[in-house]
C-alpha cells in the first residue's frame, strides 16, 4: 500500500533464531526461464515481496498459467500463445524486467521491452545486455519508451565477452544461449549465487552448461528445454541485513541455513568494523554474538580502512548501505566506496540528521566516523536497501521513527516486520 508506513521504537536488542527467505534476486530470473519451455516450471522457496508479485503479473498478462502450490512454492506454464509487448507500467515499476528480453526473443522472436524501472540509484545501462544478444544473432531498435528485439530465426551460439560484470546481462544471454543453434561462450560473465541457480534450473531443464561459478561459461544450445521443479538458496543479502542488525542492536541472533560459504566477503569488510559472527557446528547456520563492541581496525599504519564493492565473490553492492549504518555504531573512521551506482550513497543525507558524522565526498565514497548516538527521525525509504539501511538505524535510535514509502522495502524483503518483531523489534506497521 503507497500511503503504509513503519512507526519503530529504538533501542530494542534483536535477539532468536531466523530463517532468510528465498533470494529475490534468484526468483526473478527463475521465473523469467520459465517462458524457455512449455513444461511446467515449479519454484520453491519463492519470497513473498513486491518485485516477485510484480513479474508474476507481467508473466500472467503475456499468457503464463501461474499458480502456488503451498507457501512459497509456485508453478508457471508457459504452453499457450505467448505476448510479445509486457506491460509498460508494470516494468516501469522492476529493473528485472529486462530479463524478459531474452526468454521471450527466444520463444516469440520479437519482444517490444519497455524501459526498465526499479530502483533510481545511478544510471543502469543495458548496453550490455543488448551487445550480447546482438552476438547472438537479433537485431535491436530504439524506440519511443522501449526496446525492439527481433531475431530471423533461431538465434546463434556465439563468443561474448561481457564489457561489464553484469548480473542480469549475464543471465539474459544465459537464456537466449540455452536455445540458440550451437556453442555460446560467455567471457566476464557474473558468477553470483543467483547466475548460478539460473544455470542449474537450466539444466535440470535439459540445458547444458559448463562453467557454472566462473566467470567463464560454455552453453550448448537444445532444441527444447523441458520442465523442472528447483528450489531457491536463501538471500544472502537479506542475511548481511540481519547480521548489520543484530550487531548494531545489541543482539543475539541465529541465522537458520544461511549458506556460511556465500558471506566470507562479507566477513572480511564487517571485521574492519568490529562486527563479528561465526558459523555454528553444523556448518549451516551463521551465529552473531551479543553485545559486541564495535571497533573500526585500522588498515596498517593506522590508515582509515575502506570497504569498497566488487563483483562475486567480492562484497557485495547491495550491502554498501547496511555497512555504512554499521560504521555509524563503530568507534573510529571508516571509508565505504560504492563503485557501481552513483546515487546509491544519496540516502546519507537521512542519517546525518539522525545524528550520524559523516562526509560524503562524492557520489561513490563517504567518510563515517563513529560512534554516534542515533536520534530518532521522520524518514523515506528512497530504494530497497537504503530503505533497510534507515529501517536498522532507527532500530538502535534514540526514540521513535517514523518511515515513510515502505512499499520500497517490501519490494525486497518478506514481511520484514512481522518477523523482526518476533525477534524483539518494536515496529509496526501503519497505515495511517
Amino acid at each position: 500500500m503507497p500511503n503504509q508506513s513503519f512507526v519503530i521504537e529504538g533501542g530494542h536488542p534483536i535477539t532468536g533464531r531466523i530463517r532468510p527467505s528465498g533470494n529475490k534476486n534468484a526468483a526473478l530470473p527463475l521465473i523469467a526461464a520459465a517462458l524457455l519451455t512449455d513444461d511446467e516450471v515449479v519454484l520453491e522457496n519463492v519470497p513473498d515481496i513486491g518485485d516477485v508479485e510484480t513479474l508474476l503479473s507481467i508473466m500472467t498478462e503475456l499468457g503464463v498459467t501461474v499458480s502456488e502450490r503451498g507457501q512459497g512454492v509456485i508453478a508457471l506454464r508457459a504452453d499457450g500463445v505467448l505476448g510479445d509487448r509486457p506491460n509498460a507500467a508494470a516494468c516501469q515499476q522492476i529493473r528485472a524486467s529486462v530479463l524478459l528480453a531474452g526468454p521471450l526473443l527466444t520463444r516469440c522472436g520479437r519482444v517490444h521491452l519497455p524501459l526498465p524501472g526499479g530502483d533510481v540509484i545511478g544510471r543502469r545501462r543495458i548496453d550490455t545486455h543488448v551487445l550480447a544478444l546482438k552476438a547472438l544473432g537479433a537485431s535491436v531498435e530504439v524506440g519511443e519508451g522501449e526496446y525492439l528485439f527481433e531475431s530471423r530465426g533461431r538465434l546463434e551460439g556465439a563468443a561474448i565477452f561481457l564489457d561489464e560484470t553484469s548480473v542480469t546481462a549475464t543471465e539474459n544471454a544465459i537464456m537466449a544461449a540455452a536455445l540458440a543453434q550451437g556453442t555460446t561462450t560467455i567471457d566476464n560473465a557474473a558468477s553470483e549465487p543467483h547466475v548460478q541457480d539460473l544455470c542449474r534450473l537450466l539444466v535440470a531443464m535439459g540445458g547444458r552448461i559448463e562453467g557454472i561459478g566462473s566467470n567463464r561459461l560454455i552453453i550448448e544450445g537444445r532444441d527444447r528445454l523441458g520442465g523442472a521443479s528447483y528450489r531457491l538458496g536463501p538471500d544472502y543479502i537479506e542475511v548481511g541485513s540481519l547480521i548489520t542488525l543484530a550487531a548494531v542492536t545489541g543482539g543475539e541472533l541465529t541465522i537458520e541455513d544461511a549458506r556460511p560459504e556465500e558471506h566470507r566477503a562479507t566477513q572480511l569488510a564487517f571485521q574492519r568494523l568490529g562486527i563479528r559472527f561465526t558459523t555454528d557446528v553444523s556448518g549451516r547456520h551463521i551465529v552473531v554474538p551479543k553485545d559486541q563492541q564495535l571497533t573500526v581496525t585500522p588498515d596498517l599504519g593506522g590508515a582509515i580502512p575502506k570497504i569498497e564493492d566488487s563483483p562475486w565473490p567480492g562484497f557485495p553492492a547491495d550491502l554498501t548501505s547496511l555497512a555504512i549504518v554499521g560504521a555509524t555504531q563503530s568507534e573510529g573512521t571508516v571509508l565505504v566506496f560504492e563503485k557501481m551506482f552513483e546515487s546509491r550513497l544519496f540516502f546519507v543525507d537521512r542519517l546525518a540528521a539522525m545524528g550520524a558524522r559523516l562526509i560524503l565526498c562524492d557520489p561513490h565514497r563517504v567518510v563515517i566516523t563513529g560512534r554516534a548516538q542515533l536520534i530518532a527521525q521522520e524518514l523515506t525509504s528512497p530504494d530497497i536497501r537504503a530503505g533497510m539501511a534507515l529501517l536498522v538505524a532507527a532500530l538502535c535510535a534514540q526514540g521513535t521513527s517514523r518511515i515513510h514509502n515502505i512499499g520500497q522495502i517490501d519490494r525486497g524483503y518478506e514481511r520484514i516486520d512481522e518477523r523482526l518483531a518476533q525477534l524483539g523489534a518494536n515496529i509496526t506497521r501503519s497505515s495511517a
